[in-house]
């Protein structure tokens, strides 16, 4: 999202610098965006990183051992550790800090309660934080995720809740989060280690407030199609707020943008 949203909307922002100062200030506004697109990715990594700890659990649960102590990644333990007993208590402890193969230094620690293995429809999975860092951001907040099992194409679904979602800078400043979302596995589910073929169709809503105090909030109007490898939006629309500026909309399908009522056009 950081790099296909916020580049777009702040060039926008910028040419139509005069009647946004009727508003909330470009400046102000860009600011605004760009700090939602690194709280966005901060909680959309933590939850990938979830999700692949409780898949490695599974494996880990079936041979009965201790899923990673190397050196060059995070402990992560299963308690209890066999494969039936539910809920379960996954924790990644990052320490003192791990320098991961993505270039994300993480250190602290995440705490997964799990009421099923990933894959099993119903199943939830809840992760808290405890002192955690993505470089150099505190994360804070708790992230829900729900099975909803699969839809009618076959496809696997989650629910995704982020309540009380906030970061902290290095600097002080707080961007405060929330999220109510679907997820739809639309690709690479067959391959569950390898997230790098996943796509998924988006649907739902993020908000919050940025560290200067303006709300911002994104509607999905027609489902994300987002793909990780390259990372991008292939299709769909976004509905954008800004403070007092409403009606931003992003139409990743025919490659416009419209704003003030007046459409342009964007590349990916």
């Amino acid at each position: 999202m950081k790099k296909m949203i916020v580049p777009i909307l702040a060039l926008f922002f910028m040419s139509c610098e005069e009647e946004l100062q009727k508003t909330v200030d470009s400046a102000t506004a860009i600011e605004a965006l760009t700090e939602y697109a690194i709280v966005n990715k901060v909680f959309q990594d933590a939850g990938n990183n979830s999700g692949d700890a409780v898949l490695s659990s599974e494996n880990s649960a079936s041979n009965s051992k201790m899923s990673k102590t190397s050196s060059d990644g995070p402990i992560i333990t299963v308690e209890p550790l066999d494969f039936t007993t539910f809920p379960k208590t996954i924790t990644i402890d990052y320490q003192e800090g791990v320098l991961c193969k993505d270039g994300i230094t993480r250190k602290g620690i995440a705490t997964i309660i799990s009421t099923n293995w990933y894959g099993v429809a119903g199943s939830e999975h809840s992760t808290t934080f405890n002192n955690y860092y993505h470089n150099d951001y505190k994360v804070e907040g708790t992230h829900y995720v729900k099975n909803l099992g699969k839809n009618g194409t076959g496809d696997l679904q989650y629910s995704v809740i982020i309540e009380n979602g906030k970061i902290t800078t290095n600097a002080g400043k707080t961007i405060n989060y929330t999220e109510n979302s679907t997820r739809t596995w639309v690709a690479g589910s067959d391959t569950p280690f390898n997230i790098w073929d996943d796509e998924y169709m988006l649907d739902g809503m993020q908000s919050g407030i940025s560290s200067k105090g303006v709300e911002y909030s994104l509607t999905i109007e027609e489902s994300l199609h987002f793909v990780l490898l390259p990372r991008g939006i292939e299709s769909g629309i976004l509905d954008v707020s800004v403070g007092s500026i409403d009606n931003i909309k992003l139409n990743y399908n025919t490659k416009m943008i419209t704003i003030f009522g007046k459409e342009y056009p964007f590349g990916n």
